[in-house]
């Protein structure tokens, strides 16, 4: 959702500051979109960044003596946080 809001933002800033010629006096309307443009690039990089975070995965191997066998046993955990259900 976040890289969507930013593209969107971008291209409403872009739209403000490069196709839009209409002199208002109470705003700067190139200055409002370069301002979006520099939101809507942000918005978008940090949803980049948090879609990458949420698809690491950890693994865990252990290893333990069996006191009932002697023998060496390793286990090994992998835990994945690709949360596929809040895309």
């Amino acid at each position: 959702m976040s890289i969507g809001a930013g593209i969107l933002l971008f291209v409403i800033g872009a739209i403000l500051a490069f196709a839009v010629n209409v002199e208002v006096e109470w705003a700067n309307l190139d200055m409002i979109g370069y301002i979006l443009m520099g939101a809507g690039a942000l918005i978008a990089l940090i949803g980049i960044v948090l879609l990458a975070r949420r698809r690491q995965s950890d693994t865990v191997t252990r290893t333990a003596v069996d006191p009932a066998a002697g023998e060496q046993v390793t286990r090994k955990t992998t835990r994945s946080t690709d949360d596929t259900a809040g895309l």
